[in-house]
């Protein structure tokens, strides 16, 4: 069951300034070098800027400029707003990191808890654009080499990790399976709703086995149209928001993140994690109603 966390103040922490400059780095595309020198400054010097060691006002002036965000942002002051995924999944990352429990809103199920025949569909379906802007190629080597980071240090660490999935989100993926685009070969569309079907077996065989520290519930009702996880760290709670997809239809190239510690904002969402978690299936009686979603939408 998931369990109460205490609500802490706002503070400003040196360490994930650093942290926030590094994920906006590289969600910007920018060398360290780079980036040192459009700041004017030393490549060591930047190197101990990401790791926290940041005071002059007139440097996270220069940086905010630099790399386009805010002030505010960067000292992670009321809302940070991210809007690229790769630096979005590096401050996920940093966040799973310190985190004891997360609690997971996302489809068709936590990235952390994929199959490594997700990682390999998940790729292909990235390039499913052939695009020949080498930005965009660049950027999906570093979402994947961040992705690989975040589950080899789940698989390390192992915080309790609770998982809400839709049933809705569970359906389109065995009746679409992961694809970038609609205009694919009706080959590669039904091998893609066959690696949907091995995966929602995964699932299934998660929800029977019940590994410690990890909950999976499905919800069959109306659920929330944005996806959310919480990180509960020994001093606090952080929210973040997301806009990005790794599910059906992924969607890694347009939205704003959000990324928040506001005890109210993590409130709300805590009692909509409450509220989901109370109406949900767990266990056997998931596992079954999973069956029934296999054998009406999954491919033959």
């Amino acid at each position: 069951m998931m369990k109460n966390s205490n609500s802490t103040a706002e503070t400003i922490q040196v360490r994930d300034i650093g942290a926030r400059l590094h994920a906006y780095r590289v969600g910007r595309g920018l060398s360290p070098e780079d980036l040192a020198s459009q700041l004017g400054i030393s490549r060591a010097a930047l190197y101990r800027a990401e790791k926290g060691e940041i005071f002059k006002i007139d440097t996270l002036t220069k940086i905010t400029s630099v790399l386009g965000v805010s002030l505010p942002s960067l000292l992670g002051i009321g809302m940070e707003y991210v809007d690229t995924a790769v630096a979005f999944f590096e401050r996920m990352r940093q966040l799973e990191e310190e985190s004891e429990q997360i609690i997971g809103f996302f489809g068709p199920i936590s990235y952390l808890l994929t199959s490594p025949a997700y990682d390999e569909m998940l790729e292909e379906v990235l390039r499913d654009s052939d695009t020949d802007d080498k930005a965009t190629r660049d950027a999906i080597e570093r979402l994947l080499e961040i992705l690989k980071q975040r589950k080899a240090a789940f698989q390390r660490r192992r915080p309790l990790l609770v998982n809400l999935i839709a049933s809705s989100d569970l359906e389109r993926f065995l009746l679409h399976g992961l694809i970038g685009r609609h205009d694919l070969p009706d080959e590669i569309q039904i091998r893609r709703r066959v690696l949907a079907k091995q995966e929602t077996l995964h699932i299934l065989k998660l929800l029977r086995a019940q590994p410690i520290g990890v909950q999976i519930c499905i919800i069959p009702q109306t659920v929330p149209s944005t996806t959310f996880q919480i990180f509960r760290q020994s001093t606090r709670s952080v929210l973040a928001i997301s806009p990005f997809r790794l599910g059906e239809q992924p969607n890694v190239r347009v939205g704003v993140g959000f990324i928040t510690s506001s005890a109210e904002a993590i409130s709300l969402h805590e009692n909509i994690a409450k509220t989901l978690w109370e109406q949900s299936l767990k266990g056997n009686d998931a596992g079954d109603y999973l069956v029934k979603l296999i054998e009406k939408y999954g491919v033959e």
